[in-house]
This record gives structure tokens, sequence and C-alpha cells, in this order.
């Protein structure tokens, strides 16, 4: 893959309000339960691996992460006033089903300024298990030489809101763990079909063994 370097990198500022209205709404809604936040690193470029069960799981890590944070997003969300907002608060537009050079320009220019990238892995919303994993991911760790913080949303599935049935009920608790930063690449730099296969490899495990911990941690 190869990025474009013509591509403007996602406003800063603009995910600094972002991550200020998730914490209005997702402490106004829900009672999330923060643990290991104090393991992200407080400055340089990153990037979180979330799993991907629910809807709220990417808005959730915007409004109780320490730092703001510009995911990727399919761009079949960012349609209307959706879509505006999304932009405007520094949210990243991806095509899926092709190599979207201007996203991928987008999001190494996030990683050189030093901000934070957030990715859901598996690619779309499922068991948010880690079970499978995307190669970009991998690219996105090598290629930007960023660390990788896993985390775990835990209980945005456990049950249906009374009210809005595609919501965790009001007021539930949703569980947050941070993990420890890890590199994905072996150290050579190489960016090779190979390394990054091996790199996806190592990311799994990682990204795996964090999960099993947080459950143990949390419960659930």
């Amino acid at each position: 893959m190869t990025a474009s370097s013509a591509a403007p990198t996602p406003s800063e500022k603009g995910a600094e309000v972002g991550r200020r209205i998730g914490v209005g709404l997702m402490y106004g809604l829900w009672k999330p339960r923060v643990l290991g936040a104090w393991r992200v690193p407080a400055t340089g470029p990153l990037i979180y691996a979330v799993n991907h069960a629910h809807n709220i799981d990417g808005p959730m890590v915007m409004g109780v992460a320490p730092r703001p944070t510009h995911f990727l997003i399919k761009k079949e969300a960012f349609v209307g006033p959706l879509g505006r907002f999304l932009t405007g608060i520094g949210q990243l537009k991806v095509d899926r089903h092709s190599t979207d050079r201007t996203a991928i320009g987008q999001a190494l220019g996030v990683l050189a300024d030093g901000g934070v990238l957030g990715i859901f892995p598996e690619g779309t919303r499922g068991e948010g298990d880690f079970a499978s994993l995307r190669a970009g991911l991998a690219y996105f760790a090598v290629r930007g030489g960023a660390p990788i913080v896993p985390v775990a949303v835990l209980g945005s599935t456990d049950r249906p809101g009374r009210l809005i049935k595609a919501l965790p009920p009001l007021r539930s608790r949703v569980d947050v763990v941070f993990g420890d930063p890890f590199d994905a690449g072996d150290g050579s730099g190489r960016r090779t079909r190979k390394a990054l296969d091996e790199a996806t490899e190592r990311i799994q495990k990682q990204l795996t063994a964090h999960l099993e911990n947080a459950r143990r941690l949390t419960g659930r």
C-alpha cells in the first residue's frame, strides 16, 4: 500500500472536541469503568486496537481514553449531517472494500504528527474477540512506527436496553480496559508481505491475551 502525501491530516482540535463530547455522552448515558488508562503513553504516535462488538464501542473509547482519538470509520457512516460531524471531530472515512489511499495517507499523517489512531482490527462489528484480524493494523503500526495499545470494551452487548433495543440499558456498566503498549514489528523495519503477516500474528496473540486478561479482571 502506498500513502498519498496529498491527503489532509484530520484536525487534532476536532478530535479533542470529539473526546469532550464523548465524555459527556458516555458518562451521562452509561457508567463506564475504565481500567489501565495509566498505561497509555502521554505523547507520541499511538494506535488503539479496539475489539468491536457494538456500535457504541468507538464512541465509548473516544469518551474515556486519556488522549483524543482519530478512528478509521467505514465510509457508509459518513452520510448527511452525521458525516459532516464525524469529519469535524477528526474522524477518518475509509472504504473497506478497496485500497483507500486517501484514508491511508490521513492515518499515516495522524501518526506522523504524534497523534492517536483508533482501529477496529477485525474490520467490522462481530463477536469482538479479535478472532479475525485484517492486515491494516500491522501496516499502520510498522509503517507509522507506532506502538499498539490493546483496548477491550466489555458489557456493551450484555443485554438490550428497554427504551432503545439497539443500545445497552441506560446507566448500565461498560468496562473499558487498556493494555500495555507493544511494538508489532520485529525491529528490522521490514514492510514486506511476510513481515506484515508475521506482525499480524504477533498482534493477534497480544490482543487475544489482553482480552482474556480483561475478562478475568472484570468478571465478564
